[in-house]
């Protein structure tokens, strides 16, 4: 029998946007709330407040539901810092290190971020996580495929590469791709030929140059990226490249690079099942340069957040405390 009724207020806080959604026992949406109130843009830097303004309306209907809260609500800049859990983790040892606060209207469970610690034998720096963790078990529960053996990427500003063996997760890379992109396209000599330019360039030929840029990050060998960059404004200069083309052929170059360099620090992924997660349009983006790598067949998972919420509340016991 299907539970329509009201089980838990979950929240996807994180540095640009708060989204929340109140939740029946099977994770469907009752009801959601979508503000531009990530912590850096929280009104007056007020997180009771902007909290209470999205979630009063459920707390005084729904006075004993769970609250929980994952991303970069739980991070040093955040609402409370909350200590990550060290990889490899699962949704058990996720769940083990939620954080209680006194929001003044409830008490608010905030998810742990997970750290990969340094490792002197493999070379491995420390690296963290702090909601993408959350994305990783939503992605598990609704899959279980890829609970067993399997690469999950989730691009964007800083993505990840998250390896995935029996239900936890045990290393992780991250890549600043988005960033390194966005600095690149705005503050760099490297963007003022797309700036300058006043055509609008056609898809194919965007997509023929962003392959262009893959490809030469998979041939660049020892040049690695550095020396590959400066070709951003060299090909148009020697009108081997269009200026509306240029920042296509600069994304290619750097998805390209992170590509190749994540495939090269995991060594053989010829066996893992691999996934991407997030934005359709970016994440066709990285498909399309994994084929490049020999990885034609790659599945594309939009948002898990919710589901991942609803899992973590599971493995905590919030859900059946609810009842």
């Amino acid at each position: 029998m299907t539970d329509t009724s009201a089980r838990l207020i979950a929240l996807d806080w994180g540095t640009s946007t708060l989204r929340a959604w109140l939740l029946d026992g099977e994770g469907q949406i009752l009801d959601h709330r979508h503000e531009p109130w990530g912590i850096l843009h929280t009104p007056e830097g007020d997180f009771a407040r902007a909290y209470q303004a999205v979630v009063g309306p459920w707390r005084e209907a729904h006075p004993e539901l769970p609250a929980l809260a994952c991303g970069m609500i739980g991070s040093r800049g955040g609402w409370q810092e909350v200590p990550y859990v060290a990889a490899p983790a699962d949704a058990n040892a996720i769940a083990s290190g939620l954080v209680e606060i006194d929001t003044s209207i409830d008490r608010l469970s905030l998810v742990p971020g997970v750290m990969q610690h340094s490792d002197a034998e493999t070379g491995a720096l420390p690296n963290v996580m702090r909601g993408e963790e959350t994305q990783l078990i939503g992605v598990m529960a609704r899959h279980p495929e890829l609970s067993k053996d399997s690469l999950l990427v989730m691009p964007g500003t800083h993505s990840k590469w998250a390896r995935i063996e029996d239900e936890r997760l045990v290393g992780f890379t991250t890549h600043m791709t988005g960033e390194l992109y966005a600095v690149l396209r705005e503050h760099s000599i490297l963007g003022r030929p797309a700036h300058e330019c006043q055509e609008e360039a056609s898809e194919t030929a965007s997509l023929n140059a962003f392959d262009e840029g893959v490809k030469n990050a998979l041939d660049a060998g020892s040049a690695g990226l550095s020396g590959q960059l400066f070709s951003v404004r060299s090909r148009v200069l020697a009108d081997e490249l269009s200026p509306a083309t240029s920042l296509a052929y600069l994304s290619g170059l750097l998805i390209g690079e992170e590509v190749r360099s994540a495939t090269a620090t995991l060594g053989d992924t010829s066996r893992l099942r691999l996934a991407l997660i997030g934005d359709d349009a970016l994440c066709r983006r990285y498909a399309r340069a994994l084929a490049h790598f020999e990885c034609p067949d790659v599945e594309i998972i939009h948002d898990a957040s919710i589901s991942g919420l609803m899992t973590i509340a599971r493995h905590a016991g919030l859900t059946a405390a609810a009842r």
